[in-house]
């Protein structure tokens, strides 16, 4: 509900180039199961999203069995048309690379925002002999969200694994540790990773709400 609070809308697909004429967004799962490969390479800094496939057609054929589309019928661009024009743009230098605002399904109706990414690059690839879209995505200095809903995230320099934070929410309940607030909640370091922390287990993972978590960045020097 935040998420969409946020936007301003409900986000009906997975690519959204320019949502609403702002920013781009995108979602993705790293989940068992989840219809595309997407993976995060480079300890966290670096997205590989793959693109998304036709839309499911009763009595058609399998999406998975077709190339993803670049263009709809009419000639426009699809979706991962957009955004491989923008990587295209950004790896000629042509202009700054899109910006791109990621969030995560974590479970059944719990999302993340893993931050902000630039779109630098993207290529075709085979995968199961059909044509796919890969867009490599590099995540920001700045992780400032900006909306009336969320308060401003903290900078943070490496993405926490999809299983530590599903283990996370479950432990935690779903609510801030100090407060036990539901709202505008972060994945904090118990130990910041700055100061050697690590992201890949839950014992230095918790949930904090914005309030609390932004206290924690105060009072580290």
């Amino acid at each position: 509900m935040e998420m969409c609070q946020e936007e301003g809308a409900t986000l009906q697909r997975g690519m959204n180039f320019r949502f609403k004429g702002g920013t781009s967004i995108i979602l993705m799962s790293l989940r068992r199961g989840a219809p595309y490969e997407d993976r995060i390479e480079d300890n966290g800094k670096v997205l590989i999203y793959e693109g998304h496939d036709l839309p499911r057609i009763a009595n058609g054929p399998n999406p998975k069995t077709l190339d993803q589309p670049r263009y709809l019928t009419n000639g426009k661009p699809t979706q991962n048309g957009l955004f491989f024009e923008a990587a295209m743009r950004a790896e000629r230098g042509d202009g700054p690379p899109e910006l791109v605002k990621v969030y995560e399904k974590i479970h059944a109706g719990v999302w993340a925002f893993d931050g902000k990414f630039k779109l630098v690059g993207a290529q075709e690839e085979i995968s199961n002999g059909r044509n796919v879209f890969k867009f490599r995505l590099e995540l920001t200095e700045d992780q400032s969200v900006v909306g009336k809903t969320l308060e401003p995230e903290l900078p943070h320099s490496r993405l926490i694994p999809s299983s530590v934070k599903l283990e996370v929410w479950k432990r935690d309940g779903g609510k801030c540790v100090l407060c036990h607030s539901n709202k505008n909640l972060h994945f904090d370091h118990d130990i910041p990773y700055s100061l050697g922390g690590s992201s890949l287990t839950a014992k230095n993972v918790r949930l904090l709400c914005a309030r609390h978590n932004l206290q924690k960045h105060d009072k580290i020097e």
